[in-house]
């Protein structure tokens, strides 16, 4: 892992340095980028970069040692953990209240169970092997509102799951995203960060008018569906395009209501939404995606969301609030 700097143009065509970091973490591929970088910018890349090791660290459930895994084994008790761990945790409880319940963390039995039990990409054309997990009392249709409790002093932190095993790695992400941005957002005129579906923009971009965010087809096409022009904002995309594999030869995806313990989404294959803040971008596409193409634009207006989704049949639609950061769309227009 190295950071590069390279020259790019304004413009003006005048020479302007870039400076690059790349990696992989939360199962993708992440990128940081400085554009026009103080004389602090690699700092702040190492610093960035060691955020996202410390957050994926503290959070993974594909390591069996984890902080997080530890607490999920036992989650009827108190467990110290990293101060990652523990506002990540928060951050999930605050967008399970935000949206009614329907983020929940909460799946990741139904998960184990349909056989995701590895990061990505999974083996290409099948699943996972099953793994048992101690299941907590109740079913999905019973699951009460989840109350975690986290506790932080100075230099100690707890956290306490309210009795059932959780996965945290969208949100996690999300608030990685977050965490390195504000490391970088002072390194430079322009900020990127890129991690997979989650990004984080400041600036006016490189070329001075916005960022562009090409929304890929969920189909599987090569070519993008439409590009969006963002500016100080952020975004994150919940799709079914890589994010599937085989279980009990049916096509399952990890986007589970926490109501009824199925996948859900009907007539959708993607939803993205813009928000200045990236962990809350990740858990309201997540809350729209499973709001399903008949009540997607419903929940984007009552929450005042930029949204895009892209339908089953291929169609893609977006509310006034995501046409104005529109540059342009493969069809007609986005209806």
């Amino acid at each position: 892992m190295t950071i590069q700097t390279q020259q790019a143009r304004d413009t003006r065509g005048r020479p302007t340095p870039v400076m690059r970091m790349s990696f992989r973490a939360f199962g993708t591929d992440v990128s940081l980028v400085v554009d026009r970088p103080t004389a602090r910018a690699a700092a702040a890349l190492e610093r960035a970069r060691a955020v996202f090791t410390r957050v994926e660290t503290a959070c993974s459930r594909f390591d069996p040692d984890s902080p997080l895994m530890r607490a999920n084994r036992r989650p009827h008790r108190w467990h110290a953990v990293p101060a990652e761990c523990a506002d990540t945790v928060r951050e999930a409880a605050r967008a399970h209240e935000a949206t009614g319940g329907v983020f929940d963390p909460r799946i990741l039995e139904t998960l184990l169970r349909l056989g995701q039990n590895r990061s990505w990409p999974l083996l290409e054309g099948g699943g996972c092997e099953r793994e048992e997990w101690p299941s907590g009392p109740g079913g999905p249709t019973s699951l009460p509102r989840w109350q975690p409790l986290v506790d932080q002093q100075p230099g100690r932190s707890r956290i306490h799951l309210d009795g059932a095993p959780v996965d945290l790695a969208g949100i996690g992400k999300g608030l990685a995203v977050r965490r390195a941005w504000q490391q970088l957002r002072q390194a430079g005129r322009n900020v990127m960060v890129h991690a997979g579906l989650d990004c984080r923009f400041s600036g006016p971009g490189p070329d001075g008018d916005g960022w562009r965010v090409e929304v890929d087809d969920p189909r599987g096409g090569t070519a993008p569906l439409a590009a969006l022009l963002l500016t100080d904002t952020g975004c994150a995309t919940t799709s079914i395009r890589v994010r599937r594999w085989l279980a009990d030869e049916a096509t399952v995806h990890p986007l589970v209501h926490p109501r009824t313990g199925t996948g859900r989404g009907e007539g959708l294959l993607s939803v993205t939404v813009i928000h200045p803040d990236p962990a809350w971008a990740r858990a309201w596409s997540e809350t729209l995606f499973l709001a399903g193409r008949s009540q997607v634009a419903a929940v984007a207006a009552i929450r005042d969301l930029a949204a895009v989704w892209a339908e089953a049949d291929g169609t893609l639609r977006c509310n006034d609030a995501a046409r104005r950061q529109m540059l342009w769309t493969a069809a007609e227009g986005c209806l």
